[in-house]
Order: structure tokens, then C-alpha cells, then sequence
């Protein structure tokens, strides 16, 4: 395992390979109960390539190579930002709300300016599963007497710009840094006795992948538990085995 890209997210199987390592340990005396059991209860805790690193890295080389983390990444996946930046026209340049509504949503292509007016209505333009353009698009809104929500995926960076009179623009506080290589949404406009708000908000598929996650963390935690138990129940038989023995 390398330190070349400690912040990396780790696998489950980075996590399982890395445990495996710490049986075998175990087996050949290399690590005592304790430490086997402090070093399993953080290997299923690490999130992170750095976090895994430092727990085999005292072990020969040999046993530790069955664990060794590939921090060599696969092309972009098609869900990546860098396939999501496609260049052309756009898909929609323009959306018109009054007295009434409109939504901007699913799969489609943002163009480099984004036109969109509400009078006594409101629109949602949503760039969650959308393609960009360009690295750098700009999202135009007039609400008059009307609102608009403009939502994005966690990891854009969002830079407002809009002017509200009796109104305004709002962005929802969100705690992540934008990805990098991921595309900057400028929002501008005005906004008079009406609102834009801004979003970062994960898919519906992202929060069902996010939820097994946890689920499966749990599960991992579980078995960490009952792994631990029996090791303990097994070390405790080889002692009381090796007590007989020393008293024959």
C-alpha cells in the first residue's frame, strides 16, 4: 500500500484485504491479541487509504502484499465529471414561467448561458443528472413576484451573483469543497418580491446508494464484533490447552 493518494476513499475489499493480513498475523505470532484486535476494530473503521496504510505497514512485505491497495484509478466512469463536460449548444437555452411553472430536470445538456423568467410563478432548474457545455455555465433568473430553485449535485462549485429588491438569492449552506474538474455554475439575475434559491442536493439513486452504504457498514461493524469474539473464544481454548499441557 502506497501513500500516494491518502485521501482516496477505501473500498470494502481494500478494507476485507487488509484484515485478511491481520489473520494471518495473528496465526504466525507476529501480532498478539490485543494489537490484532485494535488493528481489526480500525481497519473496518478506515475510510481512507491514508487510514490503512499505517495498520500493516510493520508487517514483512510479504505477508503484507495480499493487502496492498491499487491506487491506479480506471478511466472516468460515464457518471464522472470530466464525461459530464460535453461542449455544443445545449440542450435548452430558455425557460418562460407566467403565472404558471416550469422545470428544467433529468437528463439534458446546459448551455454556457441559461435564460429563465417567472412572472407570478416559479421554475426549478435541475442540473443534478445533467451535462455541461462548458467547465463554466451561467444560470440567468428574473423573478418577478415568483420564485426559483436551482439545484445542483454536491462537489459544484456555485458563485451567485444575483440582485434581489424585496426578494432575494440564497444558496443552502453545504460543507463540501467542489470536486476537482467538476464544472462552476455562476447564478445571477433579479429578483423583485420573489426569490432563487440555490440547492446541493444528491439524486434519488444517490441517496439509496448512500443509505446500503451505511447499512453495509453496520453490517461490517457486526461482523468485526462477532469476528472478534471468536478470536478471543479461540485464544482463550489454546491457552487453557497450552496450561494443561504445561502441567503434564
Amino acid at each position: 500500500m502506497t501513500d500516494d493518494a491518502p485521501e482516496l476513499r477505501a473500498s470494502d475489499a481494500d478494507r476485507e484485504r487488509v484484515a485478511e493480513v491481520l489473520r494471518d498475523a495473528l496465526a504466525e505470532g507476529r501480532l498478539d491479541m490485543e494489537e490484532f484486535e485494535e488493528r481489526l476494530e480500525a481497519t473496518y473503521q478506515a475510510r481512507t487509504y491514508g487510514e490503512l496504510t499505517p495498520i500493516t505497514r510493520d508487517l514483512p512485505a510479504a505477508t503484507a502484499s495480499p493487502a496492498a491497495v491499487s491506487l491506479g484509478k480506471a478511466p472516468a466512469a460515464s457518471g464522472s465529471w470530466g464525461n459530464r463536460i460535453v461542449g455544443g449548444e445545449g440542450t435548452s437555452s430558455w425557460a418562460v414561467a407566467v403565472m404558471s411553472g416550469f422545470q428544467r430536470k433529468g437528463r439534458w445538456t446546459v448551455p454556457r448561458r441559461f435564460n429563465s423568467f417567472a412572472f407570478w410563478g416559479g421554475g426549478e432548474i435541475d442540473l443534478r443528472e445533467a451535462n455541461f457545455a462548458d467547465g463554466e455555465v451561467v444560470i440567468n433568473c428574473i423573478a418577478i413576484m415568483g420564485g426559483m430553485s436551482v439545484i445542483v449535485p454536491p462537489g459544484v462549485e456555485v458563485v451567485m451573483r444575483g440582485i434581489g429588491i424585496m426578494g432575494g438569492f440564497d444558496e443552502r449552506e453545504h460543507d463540501m469543497s467542489p470536486d476537482p474538474g467538476a464544472p462552476r455554475v455562476v447564478v445571477t439575475g433579479f429578483a423583485f418580491w420573489g426569490g432563487v434559491e440555490v440547492a446541493h442536493k444528491v439524486t434519488k439513486a444517490e441517496r439509496q446508494r448512500l443509505k446500503e452504504e451505511r447499512r453495509q457498514d453496520r453490517l461490517d461493524r457486526q461482523s468485526a464484533r462477532h469476528e472478534l469474539h471468536a478470536a478471543r473464544h479461540h485464544q482463550r481454548r489454546e491457552n487453557r490447552t497450552h496450561r494443561r499441557h504445561d502441567d503434564h
